[in-house]
Parts: structure tokens; C-alpha cells; sequence
């Protein structure tokens, strides 16, 4: 059987710069920041005390769901469930005329229902182990996020997750394509959730010295690929896509707003945290997504790049890029939108997947923020200073992870 293509028919994404995609993607291209001093709990003998904190979610207001319903998800999962309603929202797609059995989610997340996890962590040593809460396994598990967005809508095809740290909502996506691509499926809910700004997540990432800690200037903490760069900021939110099979998309009308066209997935074999200096596997990653796409690299437009703002990892990006894209690489126009929102992880690769599809649609490529001087090693040809408008035909979207995780996607026009 030949391959389906796969197109988009949804986006959204839930962000420290709000919740309605066509906004935040006005304030990102406007060079806003959505990072801000922690206001959830008190982070005064914290390290780190900034973040992309996401202020006075509701996700029963959003939704609409009862309030009993909303309490039995963690913050990530309703983060989830709200960018799905909005991503189904966009893509008028009808459900109830849809055989359920075709339709599925499939949710990134890198830490999961890690806020009920300290909560309830915290009632075990002060009340004792009775006083745990009856949902807190379902709360806290990682497919939390596609098991309530698949009850939700009554959605029984494939629901899985992905736990492949910051490349978790990327390779989500991405494995969704491949299920619609192979006929598994005929639509796909997918993208990341992440809720990861609590104490112990702060900590923890604060103790391997991954993040910044410019915390007197907080919309200028997140820097990628600028030479004074010092960690990425952590943040938090949803961005969800709507896949669908073109053929089935076209027969309901649907507004198709770009097609995924190509995959690549591999792991550096190197360590945990630490991304290979080369970029070696980084750089096969994206070589395989062009070989699915059948494209070359001159027909890539813009790259979305994972940039996160590390010192090792930004390098070994840009060499990356370098390697794949040769003499281009002083040609495509690259940026990260992590300046403006932080870095949310697992949820990153969905949230800017959702971008890279919005660039498509504006034609516009968004600006790299605090970008101010340039690594020696990260000589690419950055948006800088304000967002570009050029002819977008074709976007790759980058997403590497601890673990030594690389996933690379490509998202073209529809022709």
C-alpha cells in the first residue's frame, strides 16, 4: 500500500505569552518575553527563581469541564487537554461523524505530573501514608495527557505517550504522521505537555547547572546562541496539533494549513545530559528527515531551531546545521523562539511545531531574542533583531534532549 500523506488541519498552543495561537505568535514575532519572576510558590532561597510561568490558568474556564474533572488531571495534563480543544477547535472537525477507532492522541512529556507528585510527597511525611491521595498514580503517569484528551472526545484509536525528555513532543508528532502515514490512523491528536516549574524541578535542573540564573533580569535570561549565554530558562505549557490523512481532510472540506512531509530520529550513544560536541547524530537526524521529505537543502526556508541557550548544546546545533546544510547554512534563515518563551521541555517541540506551521501561514520567520553577539561557534544565518518576512515554502523543526534523544521534522506548504 503506498504511503498517506499527512496534513494539519489544527494547531494551538497554552504559553507564559498566553493561550490563543494567533496572539502568541503576534507577540513572538514582536520579540515578547514570557519570562518572569516564579509566582506559584516562594523561590527566594532558590538558585533559579525564573521561568515561563503560565499565570491564572483555568482550565474548567477554558474548557468548560467540571471542576471534580479538572482536579484529577495534574497541571500538564490540563494544559494538554485545553491546547486539544483549541487545536480541534481550529480544525472543525466533527468527531461524531468520524469512526472512533480511526481517530487517536499521541502526548510528549518529559517529567509528567511532576506538581501532584511533590504534593503528595509532602502529604506522606506530614500526615502519614493514608492521607495519599487515591489519584495520584493516574494524576502523575506521562499518558495521563493522551488518556484524558482521548475520554474526553471518545476518541479509541492509538493513544500513547512519548518520554523522550525535551524531544518528547517532537517525536510524538512525529510518530503520529508515521501512524496516519502507514494507515493505522486517520486522524491524530498530538503534540507535548509540560509542567515542570515546581520546587523540585527548579532544584534539580538548578543543581546540574543547565539553567540560567540571571534572575535580575528575567526577559533577558534566555539567549540562544548568544556568545554570554548561560542555560535555558525552564517554562512550561502545551501545543497540540490536528493530523489528518489529506485525502479524508479534503472530502470534509477542511482548511489545510501545511503537510508534514518529513521525519528523522536518532540518539547520540554518548551520555546522559551532555550532547555530542560533534553533532554527529544531530546532524544524520536531520539528513533523514530530508531524505523522507525528498527534499534538498536548498528547498528548506527556515529552521526552527531546538536552541535552547546552553553553552554545549547551542554549539553542537550550529555544527550540525553546518554539516548537513553546507554552503546553505549561511543561507536559511534560523532562530529559536525559546528567547521569547523559555524552554517547556518536553511541550517544546509541540509548541513550536505549532510556529513553525503559523511561519508557513505568515510567511514570516520570528526573531531569536537576546540574541546580541554571536558564539564564534554558531555562525548561521540567525533572524535576529525583528522577525523576517520572506517566502516560507518548506520549515525544519529541530528537537534534541538529555538522553542523547534527536528528533527533526519537516513541515511544507501543501502542493
Amino acid at each position: 500500500m503506498s504511503q498517506r500523506r499527512v496534513v494539519v488541519t489544527g494547531t494551538a498552543a497554552v504559553t507564559a505569552l498566553g493561550c490563543d495561537l494567533p496572539d502568541v505568535w503576534t507577540r513572538v514575532c514582536n520579540g515578547h518575553s514570557g519570562v518572569t519572576l516564579l509566582q506559584r510558590f516562594d523561590c527566594s532561597r532558590f538558585r533559579v527563581r525564573i521561568g515561563g510561568e503560565i499565570k491564572n490558568f483555568d482550565a474548567h474556564a477554558e474548557l468548560e469541564i467540571e471542576s471534580k474533572v479538572v482536579r484529577r488531571m495534574d497541571r500538564f495534563a490540563q494544559f494538554a487537554i485545553v491546547a486539544a480543544d483549541k487545536a480541534i477547535h481550529r480544525s472543525g472537525i466533527d468527531f461524531s461523524k468520524l469512526d472512533p477507532y480511526r481517530c487517536g492522541v499521541l502526548i510528549g512529556s518529559g517529567v509528567g505530573g511532576l506538581d501532584e507528585l511533590e504534593a503528595q510527597h509532602s502529604l506522606l511525611f506530614d500526615r502519614g501514608p493514608d492521607r495519599v491521595s487515591a489519584f495520584m498514580i493516574p494524576k502523575i503517569m506521562i499518558n495521563s495527557a493522551s488518556g484524558n484528551v482521548s475520554m474526553h472526545w471518545g476518541l479509541r484509536g492509538p493513544s500513547s505517550a512519548v518520554a523522550t525528555a525535551c524531544a518528547s513532543g517532537a517525536q510524538a508528532i512525529g510518530n503520529a504522521y508515521r501512524m496516519i502515514q502507514s494507515g493505522m490512523a486517520d486522524v491524530m491528536v498530538t503534540g507535548g505537555a509540560e509542567a515542570p516549574l515546581t520546587p523540585l524541578g527548579i532544584s534539580g535542573f538548578a543543581r546540574m547547572n543547565a539553567v540560567s540564573t540571571r534572575n535580575t533580569e528575567p526577559e533577558l535570561a534566555s539567549r540562544p546562541f548568544d556568545r554570554d549565554r548561560d542555560g535555558f530558562v525552564m517554562a512550561e505549557g502545551a501545543g497540540m496539533l490536528l493530523l489528518e490523512d489529506l485525502e479524508s481532510a479534503r472530502k470534509r472540506g477542511a482548511e489545510i494549513l501545511a503537510e508534514v512531509v518529513g521525519y528523522g530520529l536518532t540518539s547520540d550513544g554518548t551520555h546522559l545530559t551532555a550532547p555530542d560536541e560533534t553533532g554527529a547524530a544531530a546532524a544524520r537526524a536531520m539528513h533523514t528527515a530530508l531524505l523522507d521529505a525528498e527534499l534538498n537543502v536548498e528547498q528548506i526556508d527556515y529552521i526552527n531551531a531546538h536552541g535552547t541557550g546552553t553553552p554545549l548544546g547551542d554549539r553542537a546545533e550550529s555544527l550540525a546545521i553546518q554539516t548537513v546544510f553546507a554552503a546553505q547554512s549561511g543561507k536559511v534563515a534560523v532562530s529559536s523562539t525559546k528567547g521569547q518563551l523559555g524552554h517547556l521541555l518536553g511541550a517544546s517541540g509541540g509548541v513550536e511545531s505549532a510556529f513553525c506551521v503559523s511561519a508557513l501561514e505568515t510567511q514570516t520567520a520570528p526573531p531569536t531574542v537576546n540574541l546580541e553577539a554571536t558564539d564564534d561557534d554558531c555562525r548561521l544565518n540567525f533572524v535576529q533583531e525583528a522577525a523576517r518576512d520572506m517566502p516560507i515554502h518548506a520549515v525544519m523543526k529541530n528537537s534534541f534532549a538529555f538522553g542523547g534523544h534527536n528528533a527533526c521534522l519537516i513541515y511544507a506548504a501543501l502542493n
